[in-house]
C-alpha cells in the first residue's frame, strides 16, 4: 500500500489536508467519503513551483483549469456557491490568481450573479466561458455547467500543448542547422582563407565559392541580422493592425500541410465550444457569437458572421456554414445530420473529436515530412561545406607532394 495526499472538505466547510494509505487514488478516495470528507484532490503532494516557470499566459489558462474543476467537483457534492469560491481560493497556489478567486467572491457576496462576477476578470475569463455561466444560473444546474466547462478547457489546453510540443523539435532542428552553418562561415572557413592567403595556391571553384560566402558572412552577417530582426518586428507589428491580421490568417489557411492543420484545429475549437453552448441552453445565434470571439483566424471567425445570419432567416446552420467556403465540407454534413436528429449538441461535440483527432493526424504528417526534410537540407549544406574544405586540404597536400 502507499501513501497518498488528500485535500478534502470537512463537514463544518473547513479544508482538510494529509495523507492516506490505499492501493490507489479511489480506495482513498472512497474512505474520505466514508469519514465524512468530500474529497478535492488525491495523489501525489504538488510541489511548490521552483526552477523553469511557465509562461503567464500559460499559468492563467492552467489556473482557470484548476479553478474550474474544483467548483465543479464542490458544487456537485453539494457545497454552497461561496463556500466554494473560498475554498477554491485556499486551494489556489498562486498568488495573483487567488486574488482573482477573492475578488469575484467579494463581487459575488454584494449581490451580483456569479456570471457577472466572473466578468470582472475577463483576462482570464471569457466571453464563452461567463455566457455558459450565465445559462447555468437561470436554468439552477451550475454544477453540470461547471463539469461541461472543466472538459472543454481541458482539451482545449491539451490539443494546445500538442501542436506546440510537436512544433517544437522540428524548430529547434531548424535553428540549431542555421547556427552550426553560420559558425563554421564565420570562425572555421576564414582560416583556411588564411592558409591559400599565405601560400598563393591557386584554390578549387568549390573553395573559391565557400570563401566568398565566408566573406559576404562576415562583412553583412549583422547588418543583415539587424535587417531581418526589423522586418519581423514591422512584420508583428502589421499583423497587428486589422488589416495585417486579415492578410496573416489567410496567408496561413494557404500554408502546404500546415495550412490544413490549422483550419482544422479552428475547426475543433469552433465545434467544442459549440457544443458546450448549446448544450447548456444558449441560443444558436447567440453561440455562434461567441465561438466566433474564441477563433484565433479572423477569415474563419467572420464567416461565421453570415453563417448567423443564415440561421436567423431560418436556413439553420448546415447550409451557411457549408456556403461559408471556411470550414471542411464534413462539418456542415454532420451539422445537417444534427439539425435531422434534432441532437444538435451532441453533433457538435461528436465534430470536436473527429477535428481534434484530425487535427493531431495533420500534425504528425506535416513533422513527419518536415523533420527529414530539414535534416536533409541541412546534411547537405554541411556535407558541401566539408567537401569544399577537403577539396581546398587536397589541393595543399598534392602540391606539397
Amino acid at each position: 500500500m502507499a501513501g497518498f495526499y488528500f485535500r478534502a472538505v470537512a463537514p463544518d466547510g473547513k479544508l482538510r489536508a494529509g495523507t492516506l494509505s490505499g492501493q490507489n487514488e479511489r480506495e482513498v478516495a472512497r474512505e474520505l467519503r466514508r469519514q465524512g470528507l468530500i474529497p478535492v484532490y488525491v495523489g501525489r503532494e504538488p510541489k511548490r513551483a521552483r526552477g523553469l516557470r511557465l509562461p503567464a499566459f500559460r499559468r492563467g489558462r492552467r489556473d482557470v483549469l484548476f479553478f474550474t474543476q474544483e467548483l465543479a467537483t464542490l458544487l456537485g457534492a453539494g457545497v454552497p456557491l461561496d463556500r466554494a469560491l473560498a475554498i477554491t481560493s485556499e486551494l489556489t497556489e498562486r498568488a495573483e490568481f487567488r486574488l482573482v478567486v477573492e475578488d469575484v467572491l467579494r463581487i459575488l457576496k454584494g449581490g451580483k450573479p456569479l456570471a457577472d462576477s466572473l466578468a470582472a476578470h475577463p483576462e482570464y475569463f471569457s466571453e464563452l466561458y461567463v455566457n455558459i455561466v450565465r445559462a447555468g444560473e437561470a436554468g439552477g444546474a451550475l454544477a453540470p455547467v461547471f463539469e461541461r466547462l472543466a472538459e472543454f478547457e481541458r482539451t482545449r489546453d491539451e490539443l494546445r500543448s500538442y501542436i506546440l510540443s510537436s512544433m517544437i523539435y522540428p524548430a529547434l532542428l531548424v535553428v540549431v542547422g542555421l547556427a552550426s552553418i553560420t559558425l563554421m562561415l564565420y570562425f572555421v572557413v576564414p582560416r583556411f582563407a588564411q592558409v591559400f592567403e599565405e601560400s598563393r595556391l591557386r584554390m578549387p571553384p568549390a573553395t573559391q565559392v565557400l570563401l566568398e560566402a565566408s566573406r559576404l558572412v562576415k562583412a553583412y552577417g549583422w547588418p543583415a541580422l539587424a535587417a531581418l530582426a526589423a522586418a519581423g518586428a514591422a512584420l508583428r507589428a502589421y499583423v497587428r493592425t486589422p488589416a495585417g491580421r486579415w492578410w496573416w490568417d489567410g496567408f496561413r489557411l494557404r500554408l502546404p500541410l500546415l495550412g490544413e492543420a490549422l483550419r482544422r484545429a479552428e475547426t475543433s475549437r469552433f465545434a467544442r465550444a459549440m457544443e458546450t453552448l448549446t448544450a447548456n441552453g444558449v441560443p444558436l445565434v447567440q453561440s455562434l457569437h461567441i465561438a466566433a470571439a474564441i477563433l484565433a483566424n479572423r477569415r474563419m471567425a467572420r464567416s461565421l458572421e453570415a453563417v448567423a445570419q443564415g440561421v436567423k432567416r431560418g436556413e439553420g446552420i448546415a447550409g451557411p456554414l457549408r456556403k461559408s467556403g471556411q470550414f471542411p465540407a464534413l462539418a456542415a454534413h454532420l451539422l445537417s445530420v444534427g439539425e435531422e436528429t434534432g441532437r444538435l449538441d451532441q453533433m457538435f461535440g461528436r465534430m470536436a473529436e473527429i477535428y481534434e483527432n484530425d487535427t493531431r493526424a495533420a500534425i504528425r504528417r506535416f513533422t513527419s515530412l518536415f523533420e527529414p526534410l530539414v535534416i536533409l537540407v541541412m546534411g547537405v549544406m554541411v556535407g558541401i561545406l566539408v567537401l569544399s574544405m577537403l577539396l581546398a586540404i587536397t589541393s595543399i597536400n598534392e602540391v606539397a607532394l
